[in-house]
């Protein structure tokens, strides 16, 4: 494992625990889970057991019955998995800084997942602040880590891409993951754990096909991964709204279900297709490692006042009080009201099923900047629906989406109404790229 992936958050020496524990949260997956690999690393050399907690909030903010289904669908095979190796998951619910501490209070190491959004760094700070065991941080869920792609916020995909070829030949290798604890279960301590465990009360007994039949859980992420790459990957310059080329991993990647490593390794076995591979490695390496970029170092990535550029804000306020020809309310869009079946059609596969195809999340954006009283408004509406329905909601990836849609990350373009010089996207353009027909009628 590449030493720029763990930090030592802090050191306490003299601390004789009973046992390590890995707070997984971000990584929610056995394979190609580095936090995972650090733990067995650091419980088999302090010959203790290792407990894999998880911490389950029925509240976590705009998360809704959609995403708890396809979490806990994930949840059961990390469960199931490491049960087989001889590894003990906890899932508690409840308060989280409570539940950490008090499952800290005995171990000797404690390992958790870096974040990126600024909730859950700054839950972490906080509990760094109070706990008393030596602390270790592992970064999963990117190939490059954040801090060695870039030490700032990047202003375009060409600026991060210029450094990211730099330094992702160190990265992007192949990877020989294997799972050897060597010391399982600790009879006293195992019993007060299972005490605590809410596991078969929260996780499900068997998997169910869930909204956009999607099935949550790694074991589903590499059927989807080997289908794609066998079946699309060779059309993957074709994908549009009007058919199924895409590779639908991002709620799996949102979850952590599945890692972009554990993708590219899988993509590198296909030697020809370097034009659709390309095309798909600049999706999931360039362009996902951007928006984390995004959101790491611009702690206002989710406030209308710290999305965009100066140029960007200045155009649309310049342009605030053009008239609209159409003007919904959240409840119209919400519930696909309006006069543009492509918009509506989108939106409703948006709420039945939690997904949307990319090019459509686009013009889905763009429509309610133009179809809103305001920009700021505009924003506050498209960050709401995106969060409460897609399954990849409240993620980088969408936090940068939606930010693209007001200037973040592109250029100034040919100056009209309502957009000014925001980059403008229209039906017409729709119906020369794809076979809208052929969109409206599968939906």
């Amino acid at each position: 494992m590449d030493i720029e992936r763990i930090k030592y958050l802090k050191i306490n020496e003299d601390k004789i625990g009973q046992y390590i524990v890995y707070w997984m949260q971000e990584t929610q997956r056995v394979s190609y889970n580095f936090s995972l690999e650090k733990a067995i690393e650091v419980a088999n050399e302090s010959k203790l057991p290792l407990y894999v907690m998880f911490n389950y909030i029925k509240n976590y903010p705009e998360a809704s019955e959609r995403h708890f289904k396809f979490m806990l669908q994930g949840l059961k095979d990390v469960h199931d998995i490491l049960k087989k190796y001889g590894i003990r998951f906890i899932l508690l619910e409840g308060d989280l800084q409570k539940n950490i501490l008090e499952i800290s209070k005995d171990a000797q190491v404690l390992i958790w997942d870096k974040s990126y959004l600024r909730s859950q760094r700054s839950s972490r700070e906080k509990l760094l602040k109070k706990l008393n065991v030596t602390t270790i941080e592992v970064e999963n869920n990117v190939v490059v880590p954040v801090e060695v792609a870039s030490f700032k916020e990047e202003y375009s995909a060409k600026t991060f891409r210029d450094k990211y070829v730099k330094v992702k030949g160190r990265f992007l290798k192949k990877y020989d993951y294997k799972i050897d604890i060597k010391f399982t279960y600790d009879d006293f301590v195992d019993d007060k754990f299972k005490k605590k465990d809410q596991s078969q009360f929260f996780l499900p007994q068997s998997k169910q096909v869930l909204d956009g039949d999607f099935i949550g859980g790694e074991i589903e992420a590499k059927k989807i991964l080997k289908k794609f790459i066998e079946e699309k990957l060779e059309f993957y310059s074709k994908k549009g709204p009007d058919n199924e080329l895409s590779s639908k991993l991002s709620p799996y990647l949102h979850f952590g279900q599945i890692s972009s490593l554990e993708i590219w390794s899988e993509l590198d076995k296909t030697k020809s297709l370097e034009t659709p591979k390309g095309e798909f490695l600049e999706e999931l390496l360039i362009r996902r490692e951007l928006a984390i970029n995004f959101v790491y170092y611009n702690l206002k990535y989710d406030s209308w006042d710290g999305i965009s550029y100066k140029w960007a804000y200045e155009t649309l306020e310049k342009h605030s009080s053009d008239q609209r020809q159409y003007l919904y309310s959240l409840e119209e869009l919400e519930n696909y009201k309006t006069h543009d079946i492509y918009w509506n059609a989108a939106q409703k596969q948006m709420v039945d099923t939690g997904y949307m195809e990319s090019y459509m999340r686009m013009y889905w954006c763009k429509k309610i900047l133009e179809w809103t009283a305001s920009p700021q408004k505009a924003y506050e509406v498209a960050i709401n629906l995106n969060n409460k329905y897609f399954y990849d909601g409240r993620d980088p990836n969408s936090y940068a989406g939606v930010a693209w849609c007001f200037g973040k990350h592109d250029r100034a373009w040919k100056e009209r109404e309502i957009f000014g010089k925001v980059r403008y996207m229209n039906s017409s353009g729709l119906e020369r790229k794809f076979d809208m027909g052929k969109y409206i009628k599968k939906l």
